[in-house]
């Protein structure tokens, strides 16, 4: 082992996952009860340090599926978080990422044992460290990337309604949007594709599903909502 650097300090690297859901209209946020210290009984993100050996986006993935128990989950770092006195157990350096699933994919036993629950995002707690931050700057991201890529269907199952669609959006924007302009765009995407099953479960009459076509949508990526 080389010794170029052991005259400088030696610090602790974590990652932090900020878990985006949508479920009845809402987009959520999955967060943990710690029952660990620090901060025992607060509420907090998922997290875990780096490990020998490992990157820091493989660390995240790790701490993800651990969690949800999800692999090949749409994720993107948010950024990197290091106050000298955001942990009060040691110095860490965080790396925050937020991540889009599916919520009815997860894994409910491991998330039931790690204590953690579901939030609408407007109704978040208060939340250990500087996580609010990190959460209040991914949402930012979220909204900016869902303007001008399809990640938005990360959250939905594979197939869906327009309405669900709209509502996806409305609650990422936190914001009601016109049916009719909102529409229009959807039927000017030609990898929105429509299907012939149909959802009934909200009327006898039934709502049309659609699926993402991504193939089509890597031949023609333009996307604006």
């Amino acid at each position: 082992m080389t010794t170029y650097y052991n005259i400088n300090p030696q610090f602790y690297v974590s990652v932090d996952c900020i878990i985006f859901g949508f479920d009845k209209g809402s987009l959520k946020l999955l967060l943990l009860k710690r029952n660990f210290e620090p901060a025992m009984g607060s509420w907090s993100l998922m997290g875990g340090f780096v490990q020998k050996g490992e990157s820091v986006d493989n660390a995240a993935k790790r701490v993800l599926m651990e969690l949800t128990g999800l692999e090949n989950v749409y994720m993107e770092q948010v950024g990197t978080f290091g106050e000298v006195g955001r942990d009060p157990g040691e110095r860490v350096i965080s790396v925050a990422y937020y991540a889009l699933i599916n919520i009815n994919e997860y894994d409910r036993v491991s998330v039931q044992q790690h204590n953690a629950y579901w939030t609408e995002i407007d109704k978040v707690p208060p939340l250990v460290f500087d996580h609010q931050q990190m959460v209040e700057l991914a949402r930012t991201m979220l909204q900016k990337k869902a303007s001008s890529e399809p990640i938005g269907f990360n959250l939905l199952p594979e197939l869906f309604t327009l309405s669900q669609l709209q509502s996806l959006y409305e609650a990422i924007y936190g914001e009601v949007l016109d049916k009719r302009n909102f529409r229009k765009k959807v039927a000017d995407m030609n990898y929105i594709e429509k299907t012939d099953k149909i959802d009934k479960t909200g009327s006898k009459r039934g709502a049309a599903l659609y699926q993402f076509n991504e193939t089509a949508y890597r031949k023609a990526p333009k996307f604006k909502l």
